[in-house]
């Protein structure tokens, strides 16, 4: 969610990038002249700036320098000056909230605290400017960097990585960036929190005694044996440990300094000696840990708190909730409701022990409160606790439990327990309270709809919530599965139209923070692309000045090819709207792209790409494109034992975004078009692959499988396999694999899903089981109400995280409407080349045996 957070920062409605508001202020060293012979490029979080025909190598140890907020200023003046004056290049954090963001407690911990990136041309220069700027910079305090060795004990670190973005393959087939090893291959370039060089990188010997450094601060003198990580953030790491002489199992609780920044600016030992003190004042409750030690070890608090062998209550919540079961019976949900007001009334009770020594958590989410063996509840994370007396405000909240600005103290406290009684039955929702709280009016309604539970019980906990607002609820909007299906595309288009942004560059419609990356704000999932696909597709109507900004900035920009993610998405939705030119202008573009470090997937890979070329296979020469793209994914598949069972987590990804139902796809269309059954047996092999990273359930359920979790959805998903799959057994019945299908799409009868969106949540669900549509597709249409939010006089849909509302294909509004269209619109409606094969006749005559 990190990455989220900071594109959270502007707009209360949509994400968007920090310097668009007109609140954001720039470090002052943003506002010097460029120098004369230098190039600069201001980024959304970096200014970079180069001297200009100086080249760079493509790789090479880089400095990065680490500052607190109270020395960036000093410190972006001192290396300026320097770097201009030596003519090195270099790039730093262009604001003080970018700053903060990146060093939150969220922040990846990896690159956290860098302030500034230094790009030394060789080896001489690297040690010339660490002696120099070591002492220009005596005094400057910052973070740690984990990824980096430091350099003495003042801000500078380095790392041996690239100059230049280049990629290659992944040992799990994605693209990454990329460096180059002893024989000139291009390998990842790995960017982990824990300093390492590649294999055939030495370490510069003026840096041996640095590394000593380092390695000389261990754990062997402690009292006690680290055993295992519970957790990690960059404010620090949750272990689980033991004492050596007791043999007592604890928790050692770490605090890194001047890292993991909440919203008061307070870093991370702040807070865990802020700990420390609320836990002495609440001793002896059952419902807190008991605090066994405090000490430091090399910069880094460490408080030692009781070992409790609990579950989280979020966990017990997810293994209970039968709606993410099919067909719940009466009984489950009475079982459950009863099993979550028996909970709620707990976690009050341990609410009200703190408030009666004076203490507001300030932080309570089902995360935050565990469940022994033996049934004791205990409320743990302490860090932004408060005493009750000063009426304050949570620093670091749960979004979805973070009361708005007009609670203090208690009350904080008592809307997050609302949140929590809303939470048990709607899971992850109360995010939205943030965007409309209205919605817990909404939310009551369903959920007194849905489970036998108390309505006065559920409707104080809305009441709590709204306060003193009157925010209309949602359910006065056309809402999907109660209004006609034209009531609700109306509704969706009117909130659609009204976020345009014509005017800006790089977006037309606000959607997913991806659409921020180089051709993201065209593309089909992210962009413009997909939001105009889904209008036209669904009759929604088409408007020809946003047309003109998808033509006009298409080949504008610097971006990807994919399908998805790039520019044959955005050819083809050109082509789709009639503007055959553009898209083959846009196409051409992509030829000149090289395809030897592309995945295989539909989203950015070789399927996608396949797939477009012979969408436009007619034009000369694109026939041939088409073939070679085909052969080269034939060649790359592999074996249906080729792939691990399990998907993500450092194996290869299975779905049909990611995995190998993009190529079946991209087999099957190649196959509908000559006939060749060498490519269906194709299709086959790489369906397997996906279904061996299946596993079923004791309901029936046939899911990805990623080992911690089981996954339904279109991208990544039981959806998505399902799709083409489907669509291979119109072509080649097979009884095993219709099992299969019957399996995947065992899924359609849960009634409840975290997200709305199509690539990620409810909406993938409905597109997938749009091909047979019935009692199911109802129901998982009404289920959008969950989610639904007012926008513009329209309809909207948060976008992943929920943190947002989002108008594009992928996350967003778009998607909901392009899925509804499937499965309501009196035209078929699809993904592009997800809709029905063709049917009635054998496949047209081979094209690509002639080449």
């Amino acid at each position: 969610m990190e990455q989220y957070e900071l594109y959270c920062l502007v707009d209360r409605q949509f994400y968007d990038v920090p310097t668009t508001s007109t609140e954001h202020v720039d470090f002052a060293t943003c506002g010097r002249p460029v120098p004369d012979g230098w190039e600069h490029a201001a980024g959304d979080i970096w200014m970079h700036y180069a001297p200009r025909g100086v080249p760079l190598p493509p790789q090479g140890w880089k400095i990065h320098v680490s500052s607190c907020l109270d020395d960036a200023e000093r410190t972006l003046t001192a290396v300026w000056d320097y770097c201009v004056r030596q003519g090195i290049p270099f790039k730093f954090l262009r604001s003080e909230a970018v700053l903060v963001m990146m060093n939150s407690k969220a922040a990846f911990r990896g690159s956290s605290g860098k302030l500034v990136t230094i790009y030394p041309v060789d080896e001489s220069q690297l040690e010339l400017v660490l002696k120099e700027l070591d002492q220009v910079l005596t005094g400057v305090r910052g973070p740690y960097i984990l990824s980096d060795l430091r350099y003495g004990d003042g801000a500078l670190f380095v790392r041996y990585g690239a100059f230049v973005e280049r990629h290659c393959l992944s040992d799990t087939g994605e693209r990454v960036l990329a460096i180059e090893n002893a024989d000139g291959r291009l390998v990842p370039d790995l960017r982990g929190p824990v300093f390492s060089t590649p294999a055939w990188v030495s370490l510069p010997s003026f840096l041996e005694p640095h590394l000593a450094a380092r390695n000389a601060v261990t754990t062997n003198e402690l009292a006690y044996d680290i055993e295992n990580v519970i957790q990690f953030s960059n404010g620090g790491g949750v272990y689980l440990g033991r004492h050596r002489e007791s043999q007592d199992r604890v928790v050692l609780k770490e605090g890194r300094p001047m890292a993991g920044l909440d919203v008061d600016q307070r870093d991370a030992v702040t807070r865990l000696r802020h700990e420390r003190e609320i836990l002495a004042r609440l001793a002896g409750l059952d419902v807190v840990p008991a605090v066994h030690d405090y000490f430091v070890l090399g910069d880094h608090h460490f408080l030692v708190q009781e070992f409790i062998d609990a579950n989280p209550l979020q966990r017990l919540l997810v293994r209970r909730f039968p709606l993410t079961k099919p067909d719940p019976s009466p009984e489950t949900l009475r079982e459950y409701a009863d099993w979550a007001i028996e909970m709620l009334g707990r976690v009050e009770r341990a609410i009200q022990a703190l408030h009666e020594r004076g203490v507001v958590f300030g932080d309570l989410h089902p995360d935050n409160v565990l469940i022994d063996a033996d049934d004791r509840l205990v409320l743990i994370d302490f860090e932004v606790a408060t005493l009750a007396e000063l009426r304050a405000r949570s620093a670091l909240a749960h979004p979805g439990y973070a009361a708005p600005p007009d609670r203090h103290g208690v009350e904080a406290d008592r809307y997050a327990l609302a949140c929590l009684c809303l939470g048990l039955f709607a899971p992850q929702t109360t995010i939205l309270l943030q965007l409309h709280p209205g919605k817990a009016r909404h939310l009551a309604e369903l959920i007194t709809e849905t489970f036998p539970v108390p309505k006065a019980t559920i409707d104080q906990a809305a009441g709590i919530i709204l306060g003193g607002t009157d925010d209309p609820p949602p359910a006065t909007l056309p809402l999907p599965g109660r209004a006609s299906w034209e009531e609700v595309r109306d509704a969706i288009t009117r909130a659609i139209v009204a976020s345009a942004t014509p005017e800006r560059d790089d977006r037309l419609f606000p959607g997913d923070i991806a659409q921020f990356q180089p051709g993201g704000g065209t593309s089909i999932a992210s962009g413009a692309a997909g939001v105009l696909y889904a209008l036209d597709r669904t009759g929604a109507g088409r408007f020809p000045a946003y047309d003109d900004w998808l033509r006009r900035h298409a080949l504008d920009s610097v971006t990807g090819i994919g399908l998805y993610d790039g520019l044959h998405g955005a050819a083809h939705v050109l082509g789709e709207l009639g503007y055959r030119q553009d898209a083959l202008d846009a196409v051409d573009r992509c030829l000149a792209t090289p395809l030897d470090s592309r995945e295989l997937g539909l989203h950015s890979g070789l399927a996608g790409i396949g797939l477009n070329l012979l969408h436009f296979d007619s034009e000369p020469g694109l026939r041939a494109a088409a073939t070679r793209v085909i052969d080269l994914v034939a060649d790359r598949l592999g074996g249906i034992d080729d792939v691990p069972e399990l998907s993500g987590d450092g194996h290869p990804r299975a779905g049909l975004m990611f995995g190998s139902s993009g190529p079946a796809l991209l087999f099957l269309h190649a196959y509908e078009r000559s006939g060749d059954l060498g490519l269906l047996d194709l299709a086959e092999t790489a369906l397997r692959q996906d279904l061996r990273r299946c596993i079923r359930d004791e309901t029936g359920m046939l899911q990805v499988n990623q080992g911690w979790r089981t996954l339904p959805y279109l991208e990544q998903g039981s959806a998505g396999i399902a799709l083409v799959l489907d669509r291979y057994l119109r072509h080649r019945p097979d009884e095993e694999l219709a099992g299969d299908l019957a399996a995947l799409r065992r899924v359609n009868h849960c009634a409840y899903f975290v997200q709305p969106g199509l690539f990620m949540g409810r909406a993938g669900l409905i597109l997938s089981a749009a091909v047979q549509p019935g009692e199911v597709t109802a129901d998982l249409i009404r289920g959008l109400g969950w989610h639904a939010l007012p926008s513009a006089g329209g309809l909207a849909f948060p976008g992943n995280q929920l943190l947002r509302l989002s108008m594009d294909l992928a996350t967003g509004s778009a998607g909901v409407l392009l899925a509804l269209g499937a499965a309501l619109h009196r035209q078929p409606v699809a993904l592009p080349f997800l809709g029905l094969p063709p049917t009635g006749g054998p496949p047209i005559t081979p094209v690509w045996k002639e080449v």
